[in-house]
């Protein structure tokens, strides 16, 4: 029988399990909002589910064929920065969930946070929390 020490060696050995790349619940992005209807409508839109998609391995919706076209031609394009997460949380070295009311456009990407009372904390140093993020990301992403 393996001792505690070499058990305890052994778990720290395991690699750790990789986080989500993308913010999903029950597999769907972003609560089931329209991506592309951010740059195209400047607004939250709902996607629907005749118009969805399969990307990074979570199921995206869109409010038109049209939409969900414009998206499957240039994903990395629409997607949100940070998969989805929260921008001020990856900034501040961890993933949150985000509110899909929470967004801004930003040099053609999309940022979203958890909140608005959040949103307005990012929004204090945007350049600031978005070289910090955009550093945190590749770990927080890897797992």
């Amino acid at each position: 029988m393996p001792s505690r020490r070499s058990l305890l060696g052994l778990l720290l050995l395991a690699p750790a399990p990789a986080l989500a790349r993308t913010f999903a619940e029950r597999g769907l992005a972003l609560r089931g909002t329209d991506v592309v209807a951010y740059f195209t409508e400047g607004r939250v839109v709902r996607g629907r589910a005749e118009h969805a998609a399969e990307w990074d391995g979570v199921r995206w919706l869109f409010a038109s064929a049209a939409h969900r076209a414009r998206f499957l031609a240039d994903p990395a394009a629409h997607a949100p920065a940070y998969g989805g997460f929260c921008a001020w949380a990856v900034s501040q070295g961890y993933t949150a969930p985000t509110d899909p009311a929470a967004w801004r456009i930003v040099e053609g990407r999309l940022f979203l946070n958890y909140d608005q009372n959040i949103k307005r904390r990012w929004e204090r140093d945007i350049p600031g929390f978005i070289a910090l993020g955009d550093a945190n990301w590749p770990r927080l992403s890897q797992g």
